[in-house]
């Protein structure tokens, strides 16, 4: 939402909104002329309704209740409301665009495309779902014809884009709020393939192997056919090298200095986006070597008392193993994007969403068992009701009978000095989930300023 609406702020469109609680994404907006209040109530839409030619377009994110007061007031209104997905269509049907859709990667695949382009001087309208660090946001209004942005698929509406090109970066049974199963899951995005120009997808997942045709393949698995390869060189803690082939001819080296395999499938993909809307190889390879990761993706936000705290957006079962994997490769290879290589790590994790949590508990369990030490965050409900016996206490349990020391806190606050009494100076503490457990590195701050310690 935040992102639409900084384009069309810069668009010289007039743009109103409301976030009860005032964030930096809400100062960046005010910033750049949107007009922001901080309650929400029947008086915002009077207001902006007042002293205007013509009656304001409303836009909703299925975020937004149904007895939200500005939504009821609106309809009484008689105003024309539309949700987030229609205004994002409107903006990527009307121009050249790339949608990236999947169930992992997405928002990394998609800052890194516009990151690559935006650096070769294909300067692109984005919309993504993370702060891109050398857009400084989760926008951009480019100055080129080409738009990047993120297609997500949690419930369904990215069948309302027609992208030029749609990337697919890989399937998995998610949102189960809105899919019964994969199946639906699959229908839905068959039938997104079906409305983009051309299609260009991960060969390495069996899911997209077996149920899609696109144009154009990537791939990062030795042997494969693929149109887009990269064949690993060396996957360490510091990043990856693998060789590039484009169409079967070896075009040169990749060097990307961010680590995990996921990473290097990502940047493959975001390379391959590019060659296809005209970007030269050259210049690409060498911004490929500068980038770096989207906000909220093995984000180091700082060190305490010589703990390294990184904050990673990672909700799914298949997320916290990657980014496990990630921390510990670093652990093991004695090589490290971070200040200093960490001795061992620290998983804390805030389950998201009960119905997430119920079908995934066993996964959970069994992706989080392979750190040493695993502190539970109180779930996150994002407006769920509650399911009974799906907590965080829950979850502890099926981490202690796979023989891992884990611990389940009832409030962040509680997480926050259990964090600093289960590690050790030379940790990396790994937090990751998708609610509000991201507020843990500002009560780390907090806690130990009240004792006299500084944050770096």
């Amino acid at each position: 939402m935040s992102a639409l609406a900084g384009i069309l702020a810069e668009r010289d469109f007039t743009v109103t909104g409301s976030d009860p609680r005032l964030s930096a994404l809400s100062q960046d907006l005010h910033q750049r002329g949107a007009r922001i209040f901080q309650q929400q109530s029947e008086s915002t839409i009077t207001a902006i309704r007042s002293g205007v030619s013509q009656e304001p377009l409303v836009v909703i994110s299925s975020a937004i209740p149904q007895n939200n007061p500005e939504l009821v007031a609106a309809r009484d209104a008689g105003l024309e409301i539309w949700h987030r997905a229609e205004l994002l269509a409107w903006m990527i049907n009307a121009q050249r665009s790339i949608a990236v859709a999947g169930s992992h990667g997405k928002t990394t695949t998609s800052s890194l495309i516009a990151t690559l382009l935006h650096a070769v001087g294909m300067d692109p309208t984005a919309v993504i779902g993370g702060v891109v660090p050398s857009f400084g946001s989760n926008a951009r209004n480019g100055t080129s014809e080409l738009l990047v942005a993120e297609a997500d698929e949690s419930d369904g509406s990215l069948v309302r884009f027609r992208p030029s090109i749609g990337l697919l970066t890989n399937l998995e049974l998610d949102h189960t709020d809105h899919y019964p199963d994969l199946e639906a899951l699959i229908a839905t995005m068959q039938r997104f393939a079906g409305n983009c120009g051309s299609v260009l997808a991960n060969h390495d997942d069996p899911v997209l192997q077996q149920h899609f045709q696109p144009e154009q393949w990537w791939s990062i698995e030795s042997g494969s056919q693929a149109a887009f390869r990269a064949e690993p060189i060396s996957l360490t803690g510091d990043g990856s090298r693998a060789d590039y082939i484009e169409y079967g001819d070896k075009l040169g080296e990749l060097h990307l200095p961010m680590a995990g395999r996921h990473n290097l499938s990502n940047a493959l993909a975001a390379v391959a986006a590019c060659r296809l809307v005209g970007a030269a190889f050259e210049p690409l390879q060498q911004a490929l070597s500068q980038l770096e990761p989207p906000g909220r993706r093995f984000d180091l936000r700082g060190e305490i008392a010589g703990r390294l705290v990184v904050d990673d957006y990672a909700h799914h079962p298949s997320e916290v193993e990657a980014t496990l994997t990630m921390a510990q490769l670093m652990v093991s290879s004695g090589r490290s994007t971070l200040p200093w290589v960490p001795r061992r790590v620290i998983a804390v994790f805030q389950p998201h969403r009960y119905t997430r949590t119920a079908e995934f508990m066993e996964r959970f369990a069994a992706a989080l068992g392979a750190a040493e030490h695993v502190l539970l965050a109180p779930l996150y409900d994002a407006g769920e009701a509650p399911i009974e016996g799906i907590s965080s206490d829950a979850m502890a349990e099926f981490i202690k009978a796979g023989g891992s020391e884990v611990q389940a806190f009832n409030q962040l606050e509680e997480l926050a000095d259990g964090v600093m009494k289960c590690s050790a100076p030379g940790d990396l503490v790994l937090v990751m989930g998708a609610g509000d457990v991201n507020r843990l590195w500002g009560l780390l701050e907090q806690m130990h300023a009240k004792n006299g310690i500084a944050a770096a």
